[in-house]
């Protein structure tokens, strides 16, 4: 099949999330200006560079009331912020902190996680998560949208700490079977890593 108009495919549901995939989720913790805490997932997420760490995700959807996401607003209003990454223990705690609550209402206890201190960001970090990093914001890019209820955006972040869980660290790399990623594919599912296979670049 072919189409050229994302609107007019045929199939049951847009097929484009499913066809990228899969990616990672990053598990984004902010706090506002007052210092109240968020945590949020987004599945448009990826590294973009690696001399400094550098990250990307795509806050789009506003709340249903129109506004824009918690994330967004926060990191613009403190300049920092910390990606946590999903663990497969954790898949489910990450699914109720996508639940559209008001901005007063605390994820981490929604949850039933633990906040704990960063080392340079004010932002907490989730203490279950098996890696997170703390970012600091380096630029916000507006991207063109067709539907007239929707931003869409890439916030761009350099990591300035990394956090990673002794228990997926062996021989000096990280185990991906111990890890165990989560990442989104098209729809409602998810995958997480299970399984492993290495090739060596022919230069």
């Amino acid at each position: 099949m072919f189409f050229d108009d994302h609107r007019e495919h045929g199939l049951r549901h847009s097929p484009f999330k499913a066809l990228v995939a899969p990616r990672p989720i990053a598990w984004v913790s902010s706090v506002d200006a007052e210092g109240v805490a968020n945590l949020a997932p987004f599945s448009y997420f990826n590294a973009c560079a690696d001399r400094p760490p550098t990250i990307v995700f795509a806050p789009n959807n506003p709340r249903p009331n129109g506004e824009n996401k918690d994330t967004l607003r926060n990191i613009e209003q403190t300049n920092e912020f910390v990606v946590n990454l999903v663990g497969y223990e954790l898949r489910e705690a990450m699914n109720l902190t996508s639940a559209h609550v008001g901005a007063a209402v605390d994820e981490f206890e929604l949850a039933g996680l633990t906040p704990t201190p960063s080392v340079h960001v004010k932002a907490p970090r989730v203490a279950e998560a098996p890696v997170s990093l703390e970012c600091r914001f380096l630029t916000r890019l507006r991207l063109p949208s067709d539907h007239p209820e929707v931003e869409n955006n890439l916030v761009i972040g350099t990591v300035v700490g990394t956090h990673i869980a002794d228990h997926i660290i062996r021989d000096g790399m990280i185990d991906m079977a111990a890890y165990r990623p989560v990442a989104r594919l098209g729809y409602m599912d998810y995958t997480s890593v299970e399984s492993v296979f290495e090739m060596l670049r022919p230069d």
